[in-house]
């Protein structure tokens, strides 16, 4: 075991998280024990408690306390070296790709970082994303497990910097795809809950979720946040169901999905939030769609442009729909040639 260290973020390192500079920095030392050391109070920042997603900044003072020696005996999800299946799988993604990041089509159900029971993640199967570099790729943000679509990953540390940056201040623009139970009216608008976490049933908190509070409600409510999503309605079944744009303003924790429960149109196999098994009876409830109809989460991150870090062109990448939804957009006869890419800037 290791000492307590005190170690100062250099210039380099600036704006990225906590537990991302800790695994840099030790790379032995798992996900779960640096949340744990974080909720025992174990590593602090500037003599302060942190969480391992706390972001920091050049300067700032890291309390390292004592760890295992590198050579000391891994668990056994961390020695695994990754399978071939799965490093095939995981290039198989690769939508984009240059000396500075790489962009990636994630499947749906696959994590994008390891957490409590999560061994299999897009952090880890990284390692097969290196293509030359010795460094393998990190992530600079992440989608819910049962989402999918585009994630960028950062092929080293000054194009994570720059990147984590671009979405820290929005300077980036993404458009999910959905298909929701009934059909939200207006056809375009903006949705300003606010959003706070409700604890879980479990034991440890499991199942916690996100609660929409009124805007004005936001400021007098502890550890509150506002949020905002623009969405606009595509196409639509009847009364039943329509597929839906929509652009997180802000990213909040299950932003989308909470916003549109809240408006009475659950994004469809949302089991968190429209109702594990509850079918759309045509009046906008329930998040299933009934019949042959996928029940996996109908929610994808369809479109992203950002300014890339180095050259300053404008990327503009757009992920193809995972299979599930391919078979519900094709039996509601929903085709992507018939919308834009970006809606919202149809009439500007």
């Amino acid at each position: 075991m290791s000492g307590v260290q005190l170690r100062v973020v250099a210039a380099e390192e600036a704006e990225q998280r906590l537990d991302r500079w800790f695994r840099r920095h030790f790379p032995h030392v798992t996900q779960g024990q640096i949340e744990k050391m974080c909720r025992k109070g174990d590593i602090r920042v500037d003599g302060g408690r942190v969480k391992a997603n706390t972001r920091i900044g050049p300067g700032q003072e890291v309390r390292v306390p004592p760890l295992p020696d590198a050579g000391a005996k891994a668990p056994a999800q961390v020695r695994s070296r990754i399978s071939d299946a799965d490093a095939e799988m995981i290039r198989s993604t690769v939508i984009y790709r240059d000396d500075h990041l790489i962009a990636i089509n994630k499947p749906p159900g696959l994590p994008s970082q390891g957490g409590s029971k999560q061994t299999r993640h897009v952090d880890g199967l990284a390692e097969a994303l290196k293509f030359g570099l010795s460094d393998k790729p990190r992530l600079v943000h992440r989608l819910d497990k049962d989402t999918s679509g585009i994630l960028l990953l950062a092929r080293h540390q000054a194009a994570a910097s720059s990147l984590t940056a671009a979405f820290r201040d929005r300077h980036t623009r993404k458009i999910y795809w959905a298909a929701v139970a009934g059909v939200p009216t207006p056809r375009m608008a903006t949705i300003k809950f606010g959003l706070v976490k409700a604890p879980g049933h479990g034991k440890k908190g499991e199942g916690e979720k996100m609660l929409c509070l009124h805007p004005d409600e936001v400021d007098g409510t502890p550890d509150a946040k506002h949020a905002t999503t623009d969405y606009a309605v595509l196409s639509a079944l009847a009364t039943r169901a329509a597929w839906v744009a929509l652009v997180p303003v802000t990213g909040r924790t299950h932003q989308l999905r909470a916003h549109m429960a809240e408006l009475g149109h659950p994004v469809v196999g949302d089991g968190k939030y429209g109702g594990s098994g509850q079918e759309n009876l045509g009046d906008g409830w329930g998040a299933q769609l009934g019949g042959e109809m996928s029940r996996k989460l109908h929610l994808h991150a369809r479109f992203l442009t950002i300014t890339h870090p180095f050259t300053q062109a404008r990327l503009a990448l757009t992920a193809p729909l995972p299979e599930h939804m391919v078979r519900t957009w094709d039996a509601l006869e929903w085709r992507a040639a018939d919308v834009p890419d970006d809606p919202f800037l149809e009439d500007t």
